[in-house]
């Protein structure tokens, strides 16, 4: 499969393109709407082609997919405009700026015939497999779940901190412990969340929430961009724990554990490196040829976003959320 990359954004050069370029596909061009700067990553990770504008990248009639990592605000507007291309698409998470918005971009590239999946890479690690397999056939009962993801950023000007971008904590790792809490406690009835702007910027710097499901189970969820870096995921069951630390993402060449107890024992599970982006990237590539919904496909992403639009939304009314 040939990839065209819609921004020279980190997360693509630093992380992204590289995971692709070890995968059996390529990265034939990228874009920037400074032509100068797409030529130099263009050069720097020796991709083909490069264009100073999105636009033209679309125009390239060698491309079978594009890879999204534009910032939030811009991400159903080009996803879209890759779909008219008869491109399928690999967005960056979040997929839209709510529900509604990725609802209509679900709508759009169906019409279109093309496939989309929200780049949620921490899905594929192969430690949240094992890790539901265990809380779902060797634990007891899921009553409760903490995960967690802040980081510190000291730049004032990130484009993170931009409400016009839609920036901000949850919209950046917020929504991924709101993804992970749902695979492990199920689909929230309730959500009670508070939001807070430490830097006047506009975007929330910090959120805490609590997600209830039916029978009472809950989820504490929580992020931020004011303390150094922290992530992880605990399950709380009625005859055991679990705990992945560090989550959502590690080095490629790092290996990694995840730890549980039950019945008076406790257990570490150790796993190999692996590239989550590279799993990432083929589990997408394999989808699209076999003409298959994707892993992460249109209900997992809608269902995320409405908790994501209730974590907001209780925010500002300062009351839970029903859904």
């Amino acid at each position: 499969m040939n990839f065209g990359v819609l921004s020279t954004a980190h997360i693509g050069t630093g992380s992204v393109i590289p995971a692709m370029q070890a995968s059996d596909h390529q990265v034939l061009a990228i874009a920037s709407r400074d032509g100068e700067r797409a030529a130099a990553a263009a050069e720097n990770l020796d991709i083909p082609r490069s264009y100073g504008s999105y636009e033209d990248l679309l125009a390239d009639g060698d491309l079978d997919a594009v890879y999204n990592p534009l910032p939030n605000g811009l991400h159903a507007e080009w996803t879209k405009r890759a779909a008219d291309a008869g491109l399928a698409v690999l967005c960056e998470k979040p997929l839209a700026s709510d529900a509604a918005e990725a609802r209509t971009v679900f709508d759009h590239c169906e019409e279109r015939g093309v496939t989309v999946m929200e780049a949620f890479m921490y899905r594929f690690d192969p430690r949240m497999d094992r890790a539901l397999d265990l809380v779902r056939n060797e634990l007891g009962e899921v009553r409760s779940v903490d995960a967690h993801f802040s980081f510190r950023i000291d730049d004032e000007q990130d484009i993170r901190l931009q409400p016009d971008l839609d920036g901000g904590s949850v919209m950046d790792v917020g929504c991924y412990a709101i993804s992970a809490a749902r695979q492990f406690l199920g689909e929230p009835q309730r959500v009670f969340a508070t939001t807070t702007d430490t830097r006047d910027c506009g975007v929330d710097t910090s959120m805490a929430g609590v997600l209830e499901v039916a029978g009472g189970a809950t989820a504490r969820v929580s992020s931020g961009f004011d303390t150094t870096l922290q992530k992880y995921v605990r399950v709380g069951t009625t005859d055991g724990w679990l705990r992945i630390e560090p989550a959502f993402y590690v080095d490629p060449d790092v290996t990694t554990t995840i730890e549980y107890g039950v019945g008076g024992r406790t257990v570490t599970e150790t796993f190999d490196p692996v590239d989550y982006y590279r799993l990432e990237v083929e589990a997408f590539a394999d989808a699209v040829d076999a003409g298959r919904a994707p892993p992460i496909d249109r209900a997992e992403t809608l269902a995320n976003m409405a908790v994501i639009d209730a974590v907001y939304d209780s925010a500002v009314a300062g009351e839970p959320i029903h859904l």
